[in-house]
């Protein structure tokens, strides 16, 4: 953690009304109930490209001009982070001066130091892009298109880095990452959020949180023990979260530790194939009466391929755990739409699900209770950075062809329901996702057409197809290579060759090893 002087900083919250007609200019802060657009910066931390036409909303709501080159030196400073925007800032560029690409704690310290009210807009742009690591000002590179429609080249105009490297926290013992505010006028109502650590081991080729976090860290179980005592003084309801809770070492003893009801703990993730007794108890100490096992895959063949880790055994026997231990209700989360996917695959999908039912029933009869089974199918989209960023995304009528053909396997199997992604939707993410800095024209017209994407689409001439549905050479230039995360892109197309040859990944040592990039040496050097 970082020492600063916080009387010089003040930081306040503005919302998106919730009457969209209201006048644009008035948004105002929840602190002061002060004009937005009155602040030095205005700060979006983007988890989900679907928030991306959001940012729009809220830049008009402010009076703020949309697009960074049109904003003049009274206007405040609009810079962006989160996941979404580590892993492709490019569709959001023409909106946003400053991205901070990388972890807070890595970041702030140096760019408050380096910010300075009523600068000039650009001097002080300049400025924090060469001086601060982890800082992409996106006026200050041009690219260029083949005439295919590719990236032909993204190089800096002005002397700023070619590559933006993300900083991040080596070591998080230390710091707390906690909830600050705890109020039930939110998703998670009043429970206690805490971090328990980031990124993940194994390596499962769809997430992109398992790469751009590398190498995974976690807080020590001792500082985790006395952080959920923090939050006990004012909720029973704690979360824990991570991409990998169920890694943490010490887990079980932490479970353990509050395990005789002083705490109501829920986690963010579990892995089927780690649900220790002290989870499970922990679970069915505060109340739980759904719990979501990630099978990802039907068939162990495409479990392979996306380098999932678990087997049929490891859900089976995990049901059939929770289920015994009081945990009524099950949550089945699915993919559809995966690389080298076959129909065979997809009725992998309803043939799991049944055979989970099978084992569901046996033990909720000895129970006499018997819950739902959940089966939740996702379209797979492709991200940046992990190896199937190469891969295209299905075309929306085969996946809507594959959601009929789970559901029509399942819909008259009893206590089990089926729940789908909505394809068109997952297109649109899927734009947001992969497309370049022209992607702006597609989500100006979005927010011009009041969120109608189909119009939108139809309106610019930009073929959004050729992001989507295009699978992408391995030697092509994509739009978010001049970020830096560590792992080596000659890294992720072994995992990419070795997932089309149905061959696992090797898991992340997490320092352990040079395999990936991520790690460095003890000269800090980074891995070959």
């Amino acid at each position: 953690m970082w020492a600063w002087p916080t009387e010089e900083i003040v930081c306040e919250r503005a919302f998106l009304p919730e009457e969209t007609s209201s006048a644009a200019g008035r948004l105002t802060t929840l602190e002061s109930g002060r004009p937005a657009a009155e602040a030095d910066l205005i700060a979006f931390s983007i988890s989900f490209e679907s928030d991306y036409p959001h940012v729009l909303q809220l830049l008009e709501h402010a009076g703020i001009p949309l697009r960074s080159a049109s904003r003049g030196e009274d206007h405040p400073l609009v810079i962006a982070g989160g996941v979404a925007c580590f892993l492709n800032p490019e569709p959001v560029a023409a909106f946003i001066d400053l991205f901070l690409i990388g972890e807070a704690e890595a970041i702030l310290p140096q760019f408050l130091e380096r910010f300075r009210s009523g600068a000039p807009r650009q001097e002080l742009l300049l400025d924090l892009a060469r001086e601060v690591p982890g800082a992409y000002a996106p006026a200050f590179y041009a690219a260029s298109y083949t005439a295919e429609g590719a990236l032909a080249s993204f190089e800096p105009v002005r002397d700023v880095p070619r590559k933006i490297v993300r900083p991040l926290l080596r070591d998080l013992s230390g710091t707390t990452t906690c909830s600050s505010v705890i109020t039930p006028d939110t998703a998670f109502g009043r429970a206690f959020l805490v971090e328990v650590g980031r990124g993940c081991p194994h390596g499962c080729r769809f997430c992109g949180a398992g790469f751009v976090y590398r190498p995974p860290r976690f807080r020590p179980a001792a500082e985790l023990v006395q952080t959920v005592r923090q939050g006990l003084a004012h909720t029973d309801q704690v979360g824990l979260v991570g991409a990998a809770v169920s890694d943490l070492p010490g887990i079980g003893a932490l479970c353990a530790h509050f395990g005789g009801g002083e705490a109501r703990l829920s986690f963010s993730s579990l892995r089927a194939d780690a649900l220790s007794p002290e989870l499970v108890r922990a679970l069915g100490h505060s109340g739980v009466k759904t719990a979501t096992i990630a099978p990802e895959a039907g068939s162990e063949r495409l479990r392979r391929v996306i380098n999932k880790g678990i087997s049929e055994a490891d859900v089976l026997g995990a049901a059939e755990t929770l289920v015994a231990h009081g945990i009524p209700n099950l949550k089945l989360y699915f993919m559809l739409g995966l690389p080298t996917e076959t129909d065979a695959d997809v009725q992998a999908i309803a043939t799991l699900v049944k055979r989970i039912k099978h084992v569901f029933l046996a033990v909720s009869r000895g129970r006499r209770a018997i819950g739902i089974i959940t089966a939740s199918l996702g379209c797979f989209v492709p991200k940046p950075f992990t190896p199937f960023q190469w891969a295209a995304m299905e075309e929306v009528g085969r996946l809507k062809a594959k959601i009929r053909a789970v559901k029509s396997e399942l819909g008259r199997v009893a206590n089990v329901r089926v729940h789908a992604d909505v394809p068109r939707w997952a297109y649109a993410q899927a734009v947001l996702s992969r497309g370049d800095r022209r992607t702006a024209e597609i989500l100006s017209r979005v927010h011009a057409l009041q969120g109608n994407w189909p119009q939108a689409l139809k309106a610019v001439a930009l073929n959004a197809d050729f992001f989507v549905h295009r699978e992408r050479g391995t030697d092509e230039l994509l739009p978010w290579d001049f970020i830096d995360h560590g792992v080596t892109k000659a890294f992720l197309k072994q995992e990419y060759r070795r997932a089309l040859e149905g061959r696992p990944g090797t898991p992340c040592g997490g320092g352990s090893c040079r395999l990936c990039g991520a790690c460095t040496d003890a000269e800090g050097h980074p891995g070959s």
